[in-house]
């Protein structure tokens, strides 16, 4: 016994080194191993790993000759602040993470895992995509890993870290995950890479103008987070875990009360400029609301006239929506429309309630924007306020014009409270837009049209867009001060904290993808 337990320990001494001069490279790429990232992510001295000892089947292109132990990805579960995760990370130095039967299979298993326990999944990312020696067998190991990933979709959170390449299909798992980390200048995604590029469309283009950390952060709106290193990168997942619920059936994890309703803000009322057209920070507004000031933004650099964040409100988690003044005016277009959309369905996934702060003074017009389809992109997030279950507040900070305002969790589409403050502005369109609309003719017959243009935009401001106007209609609850925003918002989501709305009988509903 003592042989064979000298011989056992000798094995996994060897596996879990790795190759020396495979690590080494790992390092002068500036990366860490696939034990460095786990060991960063897990709590200390918590990770149970499965299938240490696979090797793959193969035969031919003497892939025979080389069979080393995990096939090139580590796997198992541990936990994460106490509570357990699973978890999956691709060893570069390994067949350069290439995914080969035994690997997905590795990979099958954890999912499966996951899935019938209910815990989050997190995907280290590194791989130089399906390794050509397995063929087909390669590519079917793929498609088990994005059936599963939709099987588990709003059932388990689902985390992709992108730390090393990730080409071909494999992107597809950071796409379907719910949120997708990468490190800048060690992470890039693409479907085809620099090289094919060039050769069909005579184009030359780096690894990271193609498909770089910041490229996804920033335009394509694929990366949720970007980061500078790999350790704060790991210390950001840890973080969001800790916001999340293990599954659907849970709630997120909640912190001890923070006296949030009896909570005056003094400093909300001076933040937003009660002129119309003048520009603010909605995140600063965030910040009043929200315990410690503190967010978990999502998308920071991609669709930034909307804002989407994870925070705490008296100790529970919410997910938080605001239009953003200092971009674009905080209007909707295509990309803001599916940020929102797609946070506002996570939330409601997993229990979630929903915050949203309304500025907005409408669609963004152009040719561009409609062609682009912002009719159908706009329908998304009409549509994700309309299906969420979870309790919704809202509160029109200042302007709420047009079918912006409608798509904004408005009470017509189901929000359960609905709060203004004194700045509120709720019409068609603003004052001056819907005088020119509809004096059009008196304007173009007037002696001064600049005077009696005036008269008329105080007669339709007094008339029809009061601070009271809505709440007469019963369209708003209450007019608020704004430095009592943060206690009504909680107050409002206690009262809320039972909510049911069961699902209408039907097999899934036809979102306008």
């Amino acid at each position: 016994m003592a042989a064979l337990r000298e011989r056992r320990d000798g094995l996994r001494d060897r596996i879990v080194a790795g190759r020396p001069d495979g690590v080494a490279r790992q390092h002068a790429l500036g990366k860490l191993t696939a034990r460095e990232r786990i060991d960063a992510l897990l709590d200390e001295d918590s990770f149970i790993e499965l299938d240490m000892y696979r090797r793959h089947q193969a035969h031919g292109l003497r892939i025979e000759e080389n069979r080393p132990h995990t096939d090139g990805v580590v796997t198992g579960s541990g936990t994460i602040h106490g509570r357990r995760v699973f978890v999956y990370a691709q060893d570069f130095t390994v067949f350069g993470g290439s995914l080969g039967a035994a690997h997905a299979a590795k990979i099958h298993k954890v999912m499966d895992l996951a899935i019938s326990t209910g815990a989050p999944l997190i995907g280290l990312l590194d791989s130089g995509g399906a390794r050509i020696q397995e063929g087909v067998v390669a590519l079917s190991g793929y498609g088990g890993i994005f059936q599963r990933s939709v099987q588990a979709s709003g059932v388990i959170p689902q985390i992709s870290v992108v730390l090393g390449p990730c080409a071909g299909g494999a992107a597809y798992t950071v796409a379907l995950a719910d949120f997708a980390f990468m490190v800048r200048d060690i992470a890039q995604m693409y479907l085809t890479g620099p090289d094919v590029v060039a050769a069909v469309s005579g184009q030359r283009v780096s690894h990271a103008e193609l498909g770089g950390a910041d490229v996804h952060g920033g335009r394509s709106g694929l990366a949720t987070f970007v980061y500078d290193d790999e350790r704060s990168c790991l210390a950001e997942v840890r973080y969001l875990v800790s916001l999340l619920p293990a599954n659907n059936m849970e709630f997120p994890p909640a912190e001890p009360p923070r006296d949030a309703t009896a909570d005056v803000r003094p400093r909300l009322a001076g933040i937003v400029p009660v002129e119309p057209n003048k520009p603010y920070d909605m995140r600063l507004v965030m910040a009043e609301i929200l315990d410690d000031g503190d967010f978990m933004e999502v998308h920071q650099d991609w669709a930034q006239n909307v804002v989407c964040a994870l925070g705490r409100l008296d100790g529970e988690v919410v997910g938080v929506v605001g239009n953003q003044p200092m971009v674009l005016a905080g209007v909707l277009d295509v990309t803001a429309s599916q940020k929102a959309a797609r946070f506002v369905r996570f939330c409601d996934a997993f229990n979630i309630p929903l915050v949203t702060l309304i500025d907005v003074p409408g669609f963004l017009p152009g040719v561009d924007q409609e062609h682009a389809g912002i009719i159908r992109h706009g329908a998304k997030l009409l549509y994700a306020y309309c299906e969420a279950t979870v309790p919704r507040v809202h509160v029109i900070v200042r302007k709420a014009y047009g079918g912006a305002y409608i798509v904004m969790d408005s009470r017509t589409i189901g929000t359960d409270l609905s709060l203004a403050w004194p700045t509120n502005e709720i019409a068609v369109m603003g004052a001056e837009g819907a005088v020119n609309v509809i004096f059009r003719k008196e304007l173009a017959a007037s002696m001064d049209p600049a005077r009696l243009r005036a008269e008329l935009v105080a007669e339709y401001t007094e008339q029809l867009m009061h601070p009271h106007y809505a709440a007469e209609r019963g369209l708003v609850d209450d007019v608020i001060d704004p430095v009592q925003t943060r206690a009504a918002v909680a107050r409002g989501l206690a009262m809320l904290r039972n909510k049911r709305r069961p699902a209408p009988q039907r097999k899934h509903g036809n979102v306008p993808l």
